[in-house]
């Protein structure tokens, strides 16, 4: 018998999703997938920040790797790449641990910050799921990027967790209908992993309908 957390959506589909909710649903409803560049050096760099069930304890901070989230409330589950919890006396307990914590979720991308908010409401929906799981409150976050060699400040502000609650929403109504939703092309499909899968040149040819409304007019 299935189990309700079998039919949780991934949380890393949220980035897919911002990019392009076609790439979406053809990577988490359709089954589709494509290595490029880009996900090689991607994955590589995520097997060198996930390594399961290592904790690493110094300065009055607790390194945990790969730690596995999910929120009943949204109905999604995932990895965190890092977390850090650092010894706080308004902190949460922690099992084989002594004294209190705050937690921070880290993630670790491999090129440099994007144009727009993929990866700040990935961590975002980290935040809220670790919220949810460890009965706390996490004002920020951290970003690492690897091309760049930054670790940039992410505040989880009330626009970010509303924007990642509307998301889920949405990703929930495509998957429980099976829909695949056409997009608008832009120079963003170069960037794609799908490109030739989704094959974007050919969204662009014009429908039916609308060669007789033009050819009418």
């Amino acid at each position: 018998m299935e189990s309700k957390e079998d039919s949780y959506l991934m949380l890393s589909g949220i980035q897919h999703f911002e990019f392009c909710k076609r790439q979406w649903a053809l990577i988490h409803i359709e089954d589709q997938w494509e290595e490029n560049v880009r996900t090689i050096e991607g994955k590589f760099l995520h097997e060198k920040a996930d390594q399961p069930f290592i904790r690493e304890k110094r300065d009055g901070k607790l390194i945990v790797r790969a730690m596995p989230i999910h929120s009943r409330k949204m109905e999604i589950s995932g990895i965190c790449d890092v977390v850090e919890f650092y010894q706080h006396e308004e902190g949460i307990e922690l099992a084989n641990a002594k004294g209190t914590y705050l937690p921070f979720p880290v993630e670790y991308k491999r090129g440099k910050p994007k144009r727009n908010n993929a990866d700040i409401l990935q961590l975002t929906a980290q935040a809220m799921c670790l919220e949810e799981m460890l009965l706390c409150d996490i004002e920020k976050g951290y970003m690492y990027y690897h091309a760049t060699r930054e670790r940039l400040e992410v505040p989880f502000t009330q626009q970010l967790r509303e924007r990642v609650k509307s998301i889920i929403k949405e990703m929930h109504s495509y998957y429980d209908r099976k829909y695949t939703p056409t997009v608008k092309t832009g120079d963003f499909c170069n960037r794609c992993s799908l490109k030739n899968i989704c094959l974007p040149k050919m969204m662009k040819r014009e429908s039916v309908k609308s060669f007789i409304d033009r050819m009418l007019k």
